[in-house]
C-alpha cells in the first residue's frame, strides 16, 4: 500500500444500505444501466470512416500508438509520420477511424487517410493564406522531385529547390522541409511547391541592401554560381551579378570554363548595375593590366613578330602575337595573287605563323599584319622569269566571256583571250576549249608590269595553220565537208585539217531543189577564203550550176560556130529562100540557148 493511501482518512459512506447489503440485495433500478450509459458517453461519439484527432502517447521504431478517447488505444505504422521527424509524445494528430474493433478487438486508425482526406483542402488553403508547409521528399523524378505534402504528392521542380543550381539531386531524397505551395491545378488535383520561394523572401532584403551600397568600380569577392556558353554568374553574398565572356580576359576566350570554375572565390570588379532591373555587370580582366600597356615599346613597323591565329573570318585571320594583343592578317596580305580568295584557303585557327607588322597603332590598340611581304614579289623580276615568247605551263583558275585566267605560280597571274585559244575553232566560250582547274600550255605574249597584268597566247604554240590552208583552200576548189551547225544565217562546216567554213541558206540548196540536213556530208566549192579575218565562204549551190553555166556555154560555142558555117552558103544562093524547116530549127537552137543560159 503506498504511503498515500495509509495517510488518507477512510470513513463509510453515509448513505450505503446495509440491510440490503447483508440481504444480499443490490439496487437494479438505474445502476446498471446508467453505469454502461455514463460510459460509453466517456468514450466520445466515434464513428467508423469518419476523421477525428487523438494523441500521441507510444512512439516507436514501428508503431505509434495514439489515444481517441476510444476504450482502446489505436497503432499507426510509424512510416505514415515520416513526413514529421519531430512527432512527440503529446502530440494531436488526425486520425481516419477505419474500424472500431477488428478481429482482435483492436481500434484501426490511419493517420494517411485522415492527412488525404483534409489535405486537398490543406493545401488549398496554405495557397491561399502562404503558408509555410512541410513536406517529405520521396523520390527524384524527371526535371525535379516527388514531395509528400499532406499526403498528397506535389511536383518540386529542380529549379525551385534552391536559389543555387542543383548538380546533385539524390542528396534531397528522404529529407523532410519547408514548402510554399505556389501552384494548383484544380482540374488535374496537381500541386507544385517551391523551397526557393521561402528562400527569395529572405535575399531580397538582403539584396536590395547590397544593391543600394554598389558604386562603379568597387571591387568585391564573389563565387562562380553558374557558368554558361555567353558568361559567368558570380554569386556576390545574396546578389548575383554576370562577367560577360568579353570581360573575363584582354584574350580571346572560347569558353569561359577555361578560366574559371564552379564555386571558386574570386575577385571582381563592378562595370555597371541596374537597381531596377537588378542587374549588375562584372569584370574580371580589367583588375589586371591592359596587354598594349605592356607591348615591347621597341616594337615598330615593319619587325617581324610571331603568334597564333585565333580567329578566322572569310577576310582575314587574327594572330595574337602575346595574350591580349592581337593583330589581323587581310586576305590581300597572305599572297602576291590578285584572286579573290578565301582566308581559310591559306590559314586556320591554331597555325603558328610568323608575319611582318604594316601597321601599328597603339593608341587604338590596332596592328595590321602580312606574311606574303616575307617572301620575294614574284613581279620585281617578272621580265627575266617570263620574257615575251617564252614558253610555261599554266592553271586555269576562272574564265570570262572574253578570255581564261590562268596562274603561272602563286602571285602570277595572266589572261589568255578566247581568239588566242585556237587558230582554226570558232569559239564563243572559253569553257567549250578547256575547263577550271586544267593545266595549259601557254606562251607570254606581252607584259605589263605596272598594272602586274600578263597577255598570254595557246594558239601561239603551233604555227599558222592559215598560211598552208590559203594554197590548200583555194577560190574555186572543192571539198567535201560535213554540216556541223545550222543557223538562221547558214550553217557550220567541218572542213579536212580542222577549220571551218560557212555558207548562207542559198548555198544549201541541193541539185534536187532541197535544203542541206544538219551532220549531212557534202562537197563544197570554195567561193572566198580570207587568211587575215580566218574566213572561208563555201557553197554546195555553185557545184552544180557552175557545171549547168559550162554546159549552156559550151552548146552556145556550138551554135554559133555551125551558123557561122551556115553563113557563106546561103549568101552565095541569093535565089534560095529560107524554108520552114530552117526556121524550126533555128528557134528550138536559140531556146536551148537561153536555158543553158540560165
Amino acid at each position: 500500500m503506498s504511503e498515500e493511501l495509509k495517510n488518507s482518512p477512510i470513513s463509510p459512506l453515509e448513505d450505503f444500505d446495509w440491510e440490503a447489503f447483508e440481504k444480499g440485495e443490490t439496487k437494479k433500478n438505474e445502476s446498471y444501466e446508467a453505469l454502461e450509459a455514463a460510459y460509453d458517453k466517456s468514450l466520445g461519439a466515434i464513428k467508423d470512416k469518419e476523421v477525428t484527432e487523438g494523441t500521441v502517447i507510444s512512439i516507436n521504431k514501428r508503431e505509434v500508438v495514439v489515444n481517441i478517447g476510444y476504450k482502446s488505444d489505436g497503432i499507426i505504422p510509424f512510416n505514415e509520420f515520416r513526413y514529421n521527424p519531430d512527432l512527440k509524445v503529446g502530440d494531436t494528430v488526425e486520425v481516419f477511424v477505419e474500424n472500431q474493433e477488428d478481429q482482435k478487438g483492436q481500434l484501426v486508425l490511419s493517420h494517411r487517410k485522415a492527412r488525404t482526406a483534409k489535405s486537398w483542402e490543406r493545401v488549398n488553403q496554405a495557397l491561399e493564406n502562404d503558408e509555410i508547409i512541410k513536406g517529405y521528399i520521396k523520390c527524384r523524378t524527371k526535371g525535379g522531385m516527388i514531395v509528400d505534402v499532406f499526403g498528397i504528392e506535389a511536383f518540386l521542380p529542380g529549379s525551385q529547390i534552391d536559389v543555387k543550381p542543383i548538380r546533385d539531386y539524390d542528396v534531397f531524397v528522404d529529407k523532410t522541409m519547408e514548402f510554399k505551395v505556389v501552384k494548383i491545378n484544380q482540374e488535374y488535383k496537381n500541386v507544385v511547391v517551391s523551397h526557393k520561394a521561402l528562400i527569395e523572401a529572405e535575399l531580397e532584403q538582403q539584396r536590395k541592401e547590397i544593391i543600394a551600397k554598389l558604386e562603379k568600380g568597387q571591387v568585391l569577392e564573389g563565387t562562380v554560381k553558374n557558368i554558361t556558353s555567353y558568361g559567368v554568374f558570380i554569386d556576390l553574398g545574396g546578389v548575383d551579378g554576370l562577367i560577360h565572356i568579353t570581360d573575363l580576359s584582354w584574350g580571346r576566350v572560347n569558353n569561359p570554363a577555361d578560366i574559371v570554375e564552379p564555386d571558386q572565390k574570386l575577385n571582381v570588379v563592378i562595370l555597371d548595375f541596374d537597381e531596377e532591373k537588378k542587374r549588375i555587370a562584372l569584370g574580371l580582366k580589367q583588375l589586371q593590366p591592359h596587354p598594349w600597356d605592356k607591348l615591347d615599346e621597341n616594337l615598330k613597323v615593319g619587325d617581324k613578330v610571331k603568334g597564333k591565329v585565333v580567329v578566322m573570318t572569310d577576310y582575314g585571320a587574327f594572330v595574337e602575337i602575346a595574350p591580349g594583343v592581337e593583330g589581323l592578317i587581310h586576305v590581300s596580305e597572305m599572297s602576291w595573287s590578285q584572286h579573290l580568295r578565301s582566308a581559310q584557303d591559306f590559314l586556320k585557327v591554331g597555325d603558328e605563323v610568323e608575319a611582318v607588322i604594316l601597321t601599328l597603332d597603339r593608341d587604338e590598340r590596332k596592328m595590321s599584319l602580312g606574311i606574303k611581304q616575307l617572301r620575294e614579289n614574284p613581279w620585281d623580276k617578272i621580265e627575266e622569269k617570263y620574257p615575251v615568247g617564252s614558253k610555261h605551263n599554266a592553271k586555269v583558275r576562272n574564265f570570262t566571256n572574253f578570255g581564261v585566267f590562268v596562274e603561272l605560280e602563286e602571285g602570277v597571274d595572266g589572261l589568255i583571250h578566247i581568239s588566242d585559244l585556237s587558230w582554226t575553232k570558232k569559239i564563243k566560250h572559253p569553257s567549250e576549249f578547256t575547263q577550271i582547274g586544267a593545266d595549259i600550255e601557254v606562251v607570254v605574249l606581252e607584259i605589263d608590269k605596272d598594272n602586274r597584268r600578263l597577255s598570254l597566247g595557246h594558239k601561239q604554240l603551233e604555227d599558222n595553220p592559215w598560211d598552208n590552208f590559203e594554197t590548200i583552200y583555194t577560190v574555186g576548189s572543192i571539198h567535201e565537208g560535213t554540216i556541223t551547225e545550222l543557223l538562221d544565217k547558214g550553217a557550220v562546216i567541218s572542213l579536212p585539217y580542222g577549220v571551218e567554213g560557212f555558207a548562207t541558206p542559198k548555198h544549201l540548196v541541193k541539185e534536187d531543189g532541197t535544203p542541206a540536213k544538219q551532220d549531212e556530208k557534202l562537197q563544197f566549192k570554195v567561193i572566198e577564203f580570207n587568211k587575215d579575218a580566218k574566213r572561208i565562204i563555201l557553197s554546195h549551190s555553185r557545184i552544180f550550176e557552175d557545171e549547168q553555166k559550162a554546159e549552156a556555154r559550151k552548146a552556145k560555142k556550138a551554135a554559133g560556130k555551125q551558123q557561122a558555117e551556115e553563113q557563106p552558103v546561103a549568101s552565095s544562093s541569093n535565089t534560095k529562100t529560107a524554108t520552114l524547116g530552117d526556121i524550126d530549127t533555128l528557134a528550138a537552137l536559140k531556146q536551148k540557148l537561153e536555158n543553158g543560159e540560165e
